[in-house]
């Protein structure tokens, strides 16, 4: 495990570990995941590479063929588990309730050559108290523990040959936060503690401070942008950190909460929900926003229909999705800002008021957004760019969070 090196002075900003984890050791080789050679020799070829869904369900995890939907495999869990692409397009995070396991979903490429074996439950395994956001940016994983406000960044192509080397920091307090690394080595790191979550501090790669901003109550979530820009949500708007600075993006109204969002290389812009009415028990919102990171400019879409924080996506152009409580999956331009198409899917449903209870959810792998739906037990394969449903699969679960991999 590596660790940054950090000032005396700044020890109270940023605390960083040097202890190895325990649980998992080292060199132990998981389930599923063995070196490229014994793997390639034991598993299938294809003539293109395999994308994989893995939805969650109560009771366990399942992962199935992206173009069939049949299920390739079963693993029963206790408790609500969350899950996450790893970053590597062949695992997956699942947030436990002790920590963050990972999950081999059996499909990868190597050069032009692409193979495919049985899922597996691999012996990788991050130990973390109440374990948060999971980030992928620029080849690495970043796991953040809320319970502890330690961060462990790891490479994530290292998830195929066992436990990974990884660099650990650690927040001055313990908080429902995030960081991103970004390709410099520059950390971006949420500020906060039980009682409340003010703004983000940066590093350096040497642990120096760069920046930080206290103007972003009830911080929330994150998204990078084309360039490295990287937003931060907040209840009055966003932070944006690009090229050593940052930038407050106010809200047109008082309370502007933005806390969910989306973002793609491919575009300056991100996409994130908002939220209006502070005491609202449920906010069902009819707007999204739109920030512009080179522009500085923050913009709302009127969608006519509501979503949830499970509803927002992006295409690999950029294009900005949001599943609509109308049923249908909106595609919107993210440069103009508005909607041009809206593609029918899934009957009308309503956000249920806790937010680990099932709804339509959505993934999306290139062209293709797999959005499922909990009260028939089924799940679509649409092609956003022809304006389609393409398959339809029926499960014998009720699906829950949704994510794939590439392969």
């Amino acid at each position: 495990m590596n660790h940054r090196t950090i000032p005396a002075r700044l020890l109270t900003a940023l605390a960083v570990t040097g202890l190895m984890l325990t649980g998992c050791g080292a060199n132990a080789t998981p389930a599923g995941s063995g070196t490229a050679g014994a793997e390639a020799a034991n598993a299938s070829t294809a003539t293109e590479a395999m994308t994989r869904i893995v939805t969650t369900y109560d009771g366990g995890i399942k992962v199935l063929d992206a173009a069939s939907f049949e299920v390739l495999g079963d693993f029963p869990m206790e408790g609500f588990n969350r899950v996450n692409a790893a970053g590597d397009g062949r695992h997956v995070v699942i947030a436990t309730a002790e920590g963050f396991k990972v999950l081999d979903t059996g499909v990868w490429s190597e050069g032009d050559k692409h193979y495919a074996q049985d899922p597996a439950m691999t012996n990788i395994f991050f130990p973390a108290s109440k374990p948060g956001h999971v980030v992928r940016h620029h080849g690495k994983t970043i796991l953040f523990s809320d319970g502890t406000g330690e961060v462990t960044v790891f490479e994530s192509d290292d998830l195929a040959d066992g436990q990974p080397k990884t660099e650990t920091h650690k927040a001055a307090e313990a908080h429902h936060g995030v960081a991103v690394e970004l390709a410099n080595g520059e950390l971006v790191l949420t500020l906060g503690n039980d009682k409340e979550r003010p703004g983000i501090i940066v590093f350096d790669k040497d642990g120096r401070e760069i920046t930080r901003n206290e103007d972003c109550p009830g911080v929330h979530g994150e998204a990078a942008a084309a360039d490295e820009a990287v937003v931060i949500g907040c209840q009055t708007g966003v932070l944006i950190y690009s090229n050593g600075g940052i930038t407050k993006l106010e809200s047109p109204t008082e309370y502007g909460r933005i806390g969910n969002q989306a973002g793609s290389e491919e575009s300056p812009v991100t996409l994130g929900d908002y939220k209006q009415e502070k005491d609202a028990e449920l906010e069902r919102p009819e707007q999204i926003s739109l920030i512009n990171t080179k522009t500085k400019q923050l913009t709302l879409v009127d969608l006519g229909t509501s979503y949830s924080f499970r509803s927002l996506a992006r295409g690999p152009h950029g294009e900005a999705l949001v599943l609509g409580t109308d049923g249908a999956l909106h595609v919107i331009d993210p440069e103009t800002a508005s909607v041009t198409k809206s593609i029918p899917v899934v009957a009308p449903w309503e956000e249920p008021l806790q937010w680990q209870e099932a709804r339509p959810t959505i993934f999306v792998n290139n062209h293709t957004a797999y959005i499922t739906d909990p009260s028939t037990k089924t799940i679509h394969a649409v092609d956003f760019e022809a304006g389609k449903v393409i398959s339809t699969g029926t499960l014998d679960i009720t699906p829950n969070e949704l994510t794939g991999v590439s392969g």
